[in-house]
C-alpha cells in the first residue's frame, strides 16, 4: 500500500503531522507493506528566496498583530511538545521552499527522501540556523547522504526537478487538497490536517482493508 503525504517545509502543523502519522504507522500490522512518499506543495509559491522572521510574515499573511501569531505560534508549540517534538516557533525564518522541494525529488531518486526531510524540518523548528540560510540546503543535502556534486548541480539549475514539482502539486489540486498536510491512502482514502495518531491508524486500516477487498 503507498501513503501519499503532501506537504510543506514551512508548515509547522506538516511537522507535527509527520510524526503523529508515524505513530499510527508503527502500530500498524502490515506496516512493512507501507511505502510512504512525500509529494510537494508550496503554502506560498510567490514567497521571497530572501528568509524573513516568521512573526511578521504570519502577521501579514492572515491580518493579524504581531502578538497575535506569537500566540498562534505558542498554541503550535504546544502541539508539538505534545508529540515530544521541539519547536523553536518565533525565532524561525520562512521563504520560497521550491529549492527544497526540488532537492526532494532528488532525494527520493537517491533513497534518502526521509533523511532529507527529517533534516529540513529539524533545521526549520529546532536548528539554530535556518535552512533558507546561504549554502545551509546544500550542506544537509550532504548529510542527508546525498551526492554532493548532483545536489549543487540541482540546486544551480532551477530547472531541474521543476516539473516534478509542478506535478506534484497539480495532483494535490486534482484531488480536491486545498492546504497541507494531505495524505493519500492507495488513491483510495484522502485524509486531511495533522490528525491525531489514532485517525491515521484508522485510516490506514480503511485503506487497507479497502485494498483486501479490491484484491479479493
Amino acid at each position: 500500500m503507498r501513503v501519499e503525504i503532501w506537504g510543506d517545509i514551512n508548515c509547522p502543523w506538516c511537522y507535527i503531522g509527520k510524526a503523529r502519522f508515524e505513530k499510527a504507522l508503527a502500530g500498524f500490522p502490515h506496516r512493512d507493506e507501507v511505502e510512504v512518499v512525500h509529494r510537494s506543495f508550496e503554502l506560498d509559491p510567490e514567497a521571497s528566496t530572501e528568509p524573513r522572521p516568521v512573526l511578521p510574515a504570519i502577521a501579514a499573511k492572515y491580518g493579524i498583530t504581531v502578538d497575535q501569531a506569537r500566540q498562534a505560534e505558542e498554541r503550535i508549540a504546544s502541539h508539538a511538545h505534545g508529540e515530544g517534538l521541539p519547536y523553536r516557533g518565533a525565532e524561525r525564518d520562512v521563504a520560497n521552499s521550491f529549492d527544497m522541494h526540488r532537492l526532494l525529488h532528488l532525494a527520493e531518486e537517491q533513497g534518502r527522501q526521509t533523511e532529507l526531510l527529517d533534516l529540513l524540518y529539524r533545521e526549520n523548528f529546532d536548528g539554530e540556523t535556518s535552512p533558507f540560510a546561504p549554502g545551509r540546503l546544500l550542506a544537509l543535502a550532504v548529510e542527508a547522504g546525498l551526492d554532493e556534486q548532483r545536489a549543487a548541480a540541482v540546486l544551480a539549475d532551477p530547472t531541474a526537478y521543476a516539473e516534478a514539482v509542478r506535478e506534484d502539486e497539480a495532483t494535490a489540486a486534482e484531488l480536491g487538497a486545498t492546504g497541507v498536510p494531505f495524505y493519500v491512502f492507495d488513491r483510495r482514502l484522502g485524509v486531511s490536517g495533522a490528525q491525531p495518531p489514532a485517525a491515521f491508524a484508522s485510516a490506514l486500516e480503511q485503506a487497507w482493508n479497502s485494498r483486501a477487498t479490491a484484491q479479493g
